[in-house]
């Protein structure tokens, strides 16, 4: 059942078969991270699903795995400035579309997980819940949510106060309490709800999201 749009892509004659996924659209803080990634055609991995119902530790070991075992992978990080810039629709569109122009050999097919199309000239089928339907795009979604959870705990070592070693910067009690207090740090996402009522008066984004408003 994994197996069916990379099934039918094939008997569609695209013999490279791309999955891409994102990880880190809700959080208050931090980027949000897409991979892309071609297995071979056959390959089973075992236990491999959507990366938001694996624990911590599978995930990791299925990351391995696919990183060994992938004709192709890459990751393409969008950082929260960005995201503030463009929106978050918007900024996953991007790393999404950076993640399929890295991989090598390029594929002929993209499935994306999701409603949205990204800006590539090539093939690609939008999947709704493709996480949960496709094995190659679960791959990506492992690729993802994986390096996203290293950069935030990398990101805790230098803010400390914000916990981000524990919630990835998601809008929890703990991390809305510490932006009360604190204030939001370079990687919070200024244009959130949760951060952007924290901001100093005189911080351009505060002055944007207040023009937006009225």
């Amino acid at each position: 059942m994994m197996m069916e749009f990379e099934r039918k892509a094939r008997e569609s004659g695209y013999a490279a078969v791309a999955g891409v996924d994102e990880a880190g659209r809700g959080p208050l803080a931090g980027p949000v991270v897409a991979a892309a990634v071609i297995l071979p055609e056959g390959l089973a991995i075992e236990g491999l699903t959507d990366s938001k119902m694996l624990a911590e530790k599978k995930r990791e070991e299925l990351f391995t795995v696919i990183m060994e075992r992938a004709v192709s992978h890459a990751v393409a990080v969008v950082e929260a400035e960005t995201i503030d810039r463009l929106n978050i629709l918007e900024a996953t569109r991007l790393a999404m579309l950076q993640a399929v122009e890295a991989l090598s050999p390029a594929p002929g097919i993209a499935l994306i997980d999701g409603n949205q199309k990204i800006a590539w000239r090539g093939a690609q089928w939008a999947i709704v819940k493709g996480d949960a339907r496709s094995l190659t795009i679960a791959a990506a979604s492992v690729l993802a949510k994986v390096t996203r959870d290293r950069i935030m705990v990398e990101l805790a070592g230098r803010h400390p106060e914000y916990g981000f070693e524990r919630h990835k910067g998601y809008g929890c009690a703990e991390h809305l309490a510490a932006i009360a207090a604190c204030g939001p740090c370079p990687i919070h996402r200024k244009t959130f709800r949760g951060v952007r009522e924290h901001l100093p008066q005189s911080d351009p984004m505060a002055d944007r999201q207040r023009r937006l408003v009225l």
